[in-house]
């Protein structure tokens, strides 16, 4: 998840324990695309200038009106960034159904794990004393630096009951407030990159992470050996330390907390015309398998780490991490035979024609398939100031070694997201 002047969300978590393992800095989310039919696409043949997309995925989503389901929305949002889809979460003080509040324009995550206020956008008897902030045995406050590919957001924990669709969490569970004051000054050690603690610096007013996890740090905030150097958690007094957090003190996944429907999430969207689309509304659905409405249908599925990452995938003969995500706002890769924008668009690419691409995507399974990405120049998409769903829009990224399929790829699919349980391997699959 990476925040952009024109667009957001390029890359996911940043996980400690991948540092640790050494394998990457960042880890990933989860999530694949596919079903593809017939092209939907209605773009003109000055568009395409002589290139050529491939066929357009079809798949529609089913109606939000079942209990495990909710409405997500691609529009202008809260404040006009393009591609994050959103839903509306509705929290609660532990231990009671009343002072809850409905927020809307809560950012749909497959790239990262638990749930993400902004503080700004919560009542005050919320804040107040209505969600009460963590503390760890010894009595000190928990506060997370939660850091992102381009920067972080700081803030305290605090525990609250979830409600998203007809779906509730079995008891509260930890979230994290953003730009909370109540946790200070964000430590110098919190992250690189811009602070992205208001919904102006987020797009959203929060961050819904459902990722493949079910919290966001796991054993390497856990264990005192390696939360000392890598934890997102901290303790603030004087001075600010890094803090060792039980898994039940970390920021959870709400979906994998649920009472029912809690092994895993469909996100289906909509197709978009290759031009764009005002507007997007999708589905998302609670639970693989658990009820009439969200059988697993997949073509493929593939068996990832952790995080989601499908570690063997090859793009242009290279071996990159593939990832999913749903909060990132457009592709991203390293192409040198795509040319960049120029600096009104920077990051992204504008190819003088459509282009088309294709990664083979490859979990820890022996599954390998082959998915094939459509890309029109940054500067022709956006030439339409009133649209705000997009399926071809592509920028790059630092590094060979990954390749975001972000939300564009979500565009007319179902996108499966198993979560990592004692009985379960995650995986992601279309």
């Amino acid at each position: 998840m990476r925040t952009m002047q024109s667009a957001v969300k390029l890359r996911g978590w940043v996980q400690a324990v991948v540092a640790v393992a050494l394998v990457s800095v960042i880890a990933a989310c989860g999530g694949g695309g596919g079903g593809d039919s017939s092209s939907s696409s209605n773009s003109s043949s000055t568009t395409l200038n002589g290139g050529s997309l491939p066929a357009s995925p079809t798949q529609q989503p089913i109606a939000a009106t079942a209990a495990n389901t909710v409405a997500i929305t691609v529009g202008r949002g809260v404040n006009g960034v393009i591609n994050i889809p959103t839903v509306s979460v509705t929290v609660c003080p532990p231990g009671t159904t009343s002072n809850c509040q409905t927020i809307n324009n809560i950012q749909v995550d497959t790239g990262s794990f638990g749930l993400r206020l902004v503080s700004s956008v919560l009542n005050s008897s919320l804040l107040n004393g209505g969600l009460p902030i963590s503390t760890l045995a010894s009595g000190a406050q928990l506060a997370e630096c939660a850091t992102f590919a381009d920067g972080f957001t700081w803030g305290t924990v605090r525990t609250a009951t979830i409600q998203i669709g007809g779906e509730t969490t079995a008891s509260p569970i930890p979230i994290q407030i953003i730009g909370d004051s109540a946790a200070g000054a964000a430590p110098s050690g919190c992250g690189s990159g811009s602070a992205e603690n208001t919904a102006s610096d987020l797009g959203a007013n929060g961050i819904l992470g459902i990722g493949t996890a079910p919290n966001d740090c796991g054993a390497t905030c856990a264990n005192a050996g390696t939360a000392t150097n890598y934890s997102n958690y901290f303790t603030c007094g004087t001075s600010c330390a890094r803090a060792t957090v039980p898994l039940s003190q970390q920021v959870a996944n709400p979906v994998a907390n649920f009472t029912a429907d809690n092994n895993g999430v469909i996100v289906q969207m909509p197709p978009v015309s290759n031009t764009g689309a005002s507007s997007a509304t999708g589905t998302l659905v609670f639970g693989i398998g658990t009820q009439s409405n969200n059988a697993l249908a997949a073509t493929q599925t593939f068996t990832t780490d952790a995080f989601g990452n499908m570690n063997n995938s090859v793009f242009n003969g290279t071996t990159v991490q593939a990832f999913f995500d749903s909060g990132s706002n457009a592709y991203f890769f390293a192409d040198s035979s795509l040319a960049q924008c120029g600096s009104n668009f920077a990051g992204f690419y504008c190819p003088s024609s459509a282009q088309t691409r294709s990664i083979t995507l490859g979990g820890l399974s022996s599954t390998r398939a082959s998915a094939s990405i459509g890309i029109l120049s940054a500067s022709t998409l956006f030439s339409n100031t009133s649209n705000y769903a997009f399926n071809d829009l592509a920028g790059q990224i630092g590094g060979n070694s990954s390749f975001d399929l972000g939300l564009p790829f979500f565009y007319g699919r179902y996108m499966y997201y198993g979560f990592a349980t004692s009985t379960q391997a995650p995986y992601v699959g279309f």
